[in-house]
């Protein structure tokens, strides 16, 4: 006999997931007629939550399989899952416009760098000055909302594309009949709580860096080393205070990039970056030589080329998604404030770290210097390709988790590490042969290249280790294990940073050891959170048969 009940009503679905601190709601306004079996009133949780006073488990739990004692890292590649499929087509397919749109920044600054080049000598000092303040300033605060972005969108459309199909199927009895179209169903535009966080976040977070770079322009100089007397004081400060009115648009382009990946769409994002590149490169001869602004004209294409790209992006967007909240999400608030934290710490051990680098690589003299800079601009480029892997492994890994999915997360994490090494080695033997020639691009001084060919072995040889550790960042990104990846990475600096003082006796090979060190031991500090039984790794190895 099955009862039956017949009611209107008005429902509001909430999500969670087990990253999410806050509820996703996925507003449902429509009216039904419900029929409901005997059995209908027993929901099951199909998404697994780490969180048991927040969201506790309707399942009987299953008892946790015996621990083995090999690595379940190392037995996913020994059980047959070194290889390359759809999903490792997907993670390419999703890599390869970001790796582009990753590059066009760089190509952009070496275009900004060429045109101030023919101004003069002091100007373009000037220029390398403020950009270097700039990034720093700029980085250490915008990457971390950038890579939280992309992880809590991802899992949010995860769950409500799981979720947001109001009415189920009839094969359990369950019958609803719409009287009035159903708002989820039909609506253009999805309200995602994290969109619209990060949105607030990055506007206010760039106005913030406007006015600390407009009105604070003298002491970062100072801080440089660029006295009031000094000659690139002037056009130093005039490129610092017209760039940073770009700050805001360039934060609010990244949190839109940060939603679009989560999406898994990193067409859309390179096409914006691509038109504003293309753009700058206009208007620097224009602005620069017709209009005789010289470094302020560089400046100004530069910040109006942001704005197209935060624009395109943000246009792109609002046919998606709300970007207006429909409501103060305080809790979703605070997450991004906590694990932005954690990020922004990591971001400063990492430049810290980075920066003593090329310190200790100055004070061997110029020629020195200039050689190793043509290696670190090699090194550093050829990354672009690793950490789109790094971005796209990031993206999928977090909606697989957030669903409760582990023996697909398991099988991301095997094929983006898969790839990333593949294309290490690549990258490695690919510079072995070609790095003579390519880096006589970036000089003509017989001196300097012979400084710089003879870091081939640093720059070729730590490529794999490099394109594992990048790909291991995307992986606690995808996880949202943010507190672990700034912990290790704060020991790992300190660790590197110590050794490159003792080591800078020795020269630029010392300089390029602890590098290789800083690297690998990022490597190691992954290889071993990922083999452990600690926060989210006790879930996505242990659980589904994951023993096996």
């Amino acid at each position: 006999m099955a009862s039956s009940l017949s009611t209107c009503f008005l429902c509001t679905h909430s999500l969670k997931s087990p990253m999410l601190k806050s509820p996703t709601k996925l507003h449902c306004l429509a009216r039904f007629r419900v029929r409901v079996p005997p059995k209908a009133s027993s929901s099951r949780n199909n998404n697994a939550n780490t969180d048991s006073v927040e969201n506790p488990s309707f399942e009987p739990s299953s008892p946790k399989p015996r621990y083995n004692s090999s690595s379940p890292l190392l037995r996913g590649f020994s059980n047959g899952w070194f290889k390359f499929d759809e999903l490792g087509m997907k993670i390419v397919l999703i890599a390869l416009p970001a790796a582009l749109a990753l590059a066009a920044d760089p190509i952009a600054s070496l275009i900004d760098t060429a045109f101030v080049g023919h101004i003069g000598v002091v100007e373009l000092a000037a220029v390398g000055v403020s950009a270097s303040v700039f990034n720093l300033v700029s980085k250490a605060f915008n990457v971390p909302l950038l890579n939280i972005t992309t992880s809590f969108v991802a899992e949010e459309q995860a769950l409500i594309s799981k979720e947001e199909e109001c009415s189920p199927s009839d094969e359990n009895g369950t019958f609803f009949q719409q009287s009035h179209h159903s708002f989820c169903k039909y609506q253009s535009k999805k309200f995602l709580p994290s969109v619209s966080t990060s949105l607030a976040l990055a506007a206010t977070l760039g106005i913030a860096e406007t006015v600390a770079l407009t009105l604070g322009s003298g002491i970062l100089m100072n801080i440089m080393g660029i006295p009031a007397d000094s000659p690139m004081r002037g056009p130093a400060e005039q490129f610092l205070t017209l760039r940073a009115f770009g700050a805001p648009a360039i934060v609010l382009a990244l949190a839109a990039q940060g939603t679009f990946r989560g999406f898994l769409d990193t067409k859309t994002p390179l096409y914006a970056v691509g038109v504003g590149s293309f753009l700058n490169a206009i208007l620097d001869p224009i602005l620069i030589f017709l209009f005789g602004l010289g470094v302020g004209g560089a400046a100004v294409a530069t910040v109006i080329s942001e704005y197209l790209i935060a624009f395109i992006l943000l246009w792109k967007l609002s046919g998606k998604v709300l970007l207006i909240p429909l409501e103060f999400e305080g809790r979703k608030f605070f997450s991004y404030l906590k694990s932005g934290g954690l990020l922004a710490a990591r971001t400063l051990a990492l430049f810290i770290t980075m920066t003593l680098s090329t310190s200790v690589a100055a004070k061997q003299g110029p020629i020195p210097m200039a050689g190793h800079q043509i290696c670190m601009q090699v090194w550093l480029s050829v990354s672009l390709l690793t950490d789109a892997l790094a971005l796209a492994g990031q993206a999928l890994l977090a909606s697989s988790y957030s669903l409760g999915n582990y023996e697909q997360a398991r099988l991301v994490i095997y094929r983006v590490i898969q790839i990333g090494l593949g294309a290490g080695i690549t990258l490695s033997m690919t510079l072995f042969f070609g790095f003579g020639a390519f880096s006589s691009l970036f000089s003509t001084d017989s001196e300097v290249l012979d400084v710089a060919r003879s870091g081939i072995l640093f720059v070729a040889g730590s490529q794999p280790v490099n394109a594992l550790a990048f790909v291991i960042d995307g992986i606690y990104y995808g996880v949202s294990d943010f507190g672990y990846a700034a912990y290790s990475m704060v020991l790992v600096g300190l660790v590197s940073s110590i050794f490159l003082l003792v080591a800078a006796p020795v020269g630029l090979p010392g300089v390029w050891t602890g590098l290789f060190i800083f690297m690998a031991l990022r490597v190691l500090a992954g290889v071993w959170r990922l083999s452990s039984k600690n926060g989210p790794w006790d879930t996505i190895w242990y659980k589904d048969g994951a023993e096996d």
